[in-house]
């Protein structure tokens, strides 16, 4: 398709917007020539959002009504930031953006499914579950259709909603989703089969929706019903889509169909930024987009805004190793800066203390606590972390979770080794009675009635209830477990006892991230190995606890940031530490049986890369664990793939002071050397680090 320039009819306001003066080049030439079918590739931090508004204010500006374009975003966020930005750009010339088709992809398929309800075979007037009505519903079909099967545990229906879910979006059997994402999925395939069928009838009788029906019923209404297809790619004259490596299977058909008569669609994104595989993202949507649409044109916004050259080097190094992926390089608009560091460990521990001790000093320093960041593959690797920020009463702010102490399935640890300590702890006792199957509030309320007088723990789990149901049956299962963990000599055996009588199988039925908070488990079970004695151990928890929770309260609005990378993506602070770069810890093995997988996981260590405007920290630890569960662990594959000019390796001078949370610490490099203590290092020359790398020594901690 031969390029052409939109021209402003008679009539019209002239273009009031220097489109040359306010764009660089690469942004320029999208919002001027992106018609037909065109892929922008945008770097990090090169202004995809700036250029998407100015493109959208070039349509209306040069004649095209409002109501012809359709813009689609992945957030309510998103969309209103990118029309209100339009609005004010269209402003200066008298122009308005009333009228255009924006939002996320749900809200526009709900909006138009209303409007074509009676040819989608629906009713108009159809209610949408959001996920608490949702899981609810599975809830009930669960307890419907479980009759004809035999589980000693059910799944929860957030384990079977996450399934179903998954099941429509990446557009694969439920058998095959369930084999893919859940260790005991095969085991459970066809009970989720016969729920997802009755989850689907139920819903019809209600009629109601849930939010993949309004995909998967507007994406069929394209294919199936030809007069509204032509009818809505006639409507929409230009389509914009933001995030396009982030769509999955149905939402790329739906563009794919409502583009068809006018071949106008622009998408924006970046494949080296897709890392939600897990919610059915499929990056060959934007990898494959040349060839699905062969006469599309590629541009490229590879000018950086936000980091450091020096930043930008190591992020090109890092996902210069992929294969899967559209060649670019990202330039430096900011001044030189120094070099990202990389920061070797000795123990989980003095990585902490290493890390709480840099934002101490970055803070005295007049660092606002905001403009910082510590960033993690997994929730469970901040556990030390914020156990140090608490100690140091730096106030933080946690995303993609909830703190450690505050998360259910620590609490649910927490609960049975309080009754071990104090029969009595009835709140304890409540939590625990909740967990069992069976056990509601009423049902717990009475057994707790019935053990309330009895003065040891041995003789509660003696007790047998009086009925022969359900929860007398659990009852008797928790006893029988509840003894082994009694018998556990040390806080840490007794969790890792629990764990594996009981919680493993209970986590693994009850959570679609089993496997995570499994890990958070473990590191509790790591960090109980300081403690002998649980009267001691449950007094640190909760005062560390009760501390945190008052530090965070002071400072409202001016935290550090303690985040998930994945819910980092989109955002940058001045100051990055990425923690947690072991072998086992990231790249995720779990990823890694993935196909694709240690490219996704490459995808995510250049995201968390990319959010540091000014300084970027690389730590990990060459020991994992305590006691029983210490492990040897070399640097991520990710670290040893950086060029050794890109980066300053940084060794932590002194030993690390006695105490529960920091032990002794001993400290191991990148060659075959397991440790050195580094109370022998002295004034010794460094170890070796690979390829030659800059060594500079870090003072007391």
């Amino acid at each position: 398709m031969k390029d052409f320039f939109l021209t402003t009819p008679a009539g019209k306001p002239a273009p009031s917007i220097a489109y040359e003066k306010e764009l660089n080049p690469e942004q320029l030439d999208v919002v001027l020539h992106g018609d037909g079918p065109c892929l922008v590739l945008a770097g990090a931090g090169s202004g995809k959002t700036r250029t998407i508004t100015y493109r959208v204010a070039y349509l209306v500006e040069h004649g095209v009504a409002a109501e012809r374009i359709l813009l689609l975003t992945f957030t309510n966020k998103a969309s209103k930031e990118m029309l209100g930005r339009v609005e004010d750009l269209l402003a200066r010339g008298g122009n308005t953006s009333k009228g255009i088709w924006g939002g996320t992809f749900h809200s526009v398929a709900s909006r138009l499914l209303r409007s074509f309800a009676r040819e989608a075979g629906i009713s108009p007037s159809y209610t949408i579950l959001d996920q608490d009505d949702s899981k609810d519903l599975i809830k009930r079909c669960s307890a419907d259709v479980a009759a004809g099967f035999t589980f000693r545990k059910m799944p929860s229906p957030s384990v079977l909603q996450s399934l179903v879910s998954y099941s429509r979006n990446a557009q694969v059997p439920i058998r095959e989703a369930a084999a893919k994402k859940y260790p005991q999925g095969r085991e459970f395939a066809s009970l989720a089969e016969r729920i997802a069928e009755s989850y689907e009838i139920r819903k019809r009788q209600m009629s109601a929706l849930d939010f993949d029906d309004l995909l998967t019923i507007f994406r069929d209404l394209l294919v199936q019903n030809p007069v509204v297809r032509e009818r809505l790619a006639q409507q929409f004259q230009y389509i914009l889509v933001d995030e396009y490596q982030d769509t999955n299977t149905v939402q790329a058909e739906i563009v794919r169909m409502l583009s068809s008569a006018h071949h106008n669609l622009l998408v924006v994104g970046d494949d080296a930024q897709s890392i939600y595989s897990f919610r059915a993202a499929d990056i060959k949507n934007i990898l494959r987009f040349p060839d699905v649409f062969s006469n599309a044109k590629v541009f490229r916004l590879t000018s950086n805004y936000r980091s450091s050259p020096e930043i930008l080097g190591v992020a090109n190094a890092i996902i210069k190793q992929n294969e899967e992926q559209f060649s670019k390089e990202l330039r430096a608009v900011c001044p030189a800066r120094e070099k990202p560091c990389v920061i070797p460990a000795a123990s989980d521990s003095q990585e902490a203390q290493y890390i709480g001790e840099h934002i101490g000093r970055m803070i005295e320093s007049g660092c606002a606590p905001r403009e910082i960041a510590v960033l993690f593959r997994a929730a469970f690797h901040s556990q030390l972390l914020e156990m140090e920020l608490m100690r140091r009463g730096i106030a933080y702010e946690y995303r993609g979770g909830m703190k450690f102490f505050e998360r259910a399935h620590i609490k649910d640890v927490l609960a049975h080794l309080r009754i071990l300590a104090n029969p009595k702890d009835e709140t304890a006792w409540m939590r625990v009675l909740g967990l069992l199957d069976g056990v509601g509030l009423v049902t717990a309320e009475k057994m707790l009635g019935q053990i309330r007088g009895m003065e040891t723990f041995s003789e509660m789990l003696a007790w047998t209830p009086e009925s022969e149901n359900r929860a007398a049956r659990e009852w008797g299962r928790f006893a029988q477990m509840a003894k082994k963990v009694a018998a556990a000599q040390t806080p840490a055996s007794a969790i890792r006892t629990l764990v594996a009588e009981w919680y493993r199988a209970y986590a693994e039925a009850e959570y679609p991230d089993a496997g995570d908070r499994l890990e958070d488990v473990e590191q509790f079970a790591a960090f109980a190995e300081a403690y002998g004695d649980m009267t001691a151990f449950l007094e640190e928890v909760a005062l560390t606890d009760l501390f945190g929770l008052r530090q965070g309260e002071s400072e409202i609005g001016d935290r550090v940031v303690l985040s998930t990378i994945h819910q980092a993506k989109g955002l940058e602070w001045q100051a990055v530490f990425v923690m947690g770069l072991s072998d086992g810890k990231f790249p995720n093995p779990r990823a890694l049986e993935e196909d694709g997988g240690l490219e996704e996981e490459r995808r995510l260590f250049y995201v968390a890369a990319t959010r540091a405007e000014r300084q970027l920290f690389f730590t990990y630890s060459s020991i994992s664990g305590r006691g029983e569960a210490m492990s040897y662990a070399q640097p991520s594959v990710f670290l040893q793939d950086l060029p050794s000019d890109a980066v300053e390796y940084v060794k932590i001078r002194q030993p690390v002071p006695s105490h529960p949370f920091r032990p002794a610490a001993s400290e191991s490099g990148w060659s075959d050397e397991p440790t050195i203590v580094l109370d022998d290092l002295g004034d010794r020359p460094a170890k070796p680090f690979p390829k030659g790398g800059f060594l500079r020594e870090i003072g007391d901690l």
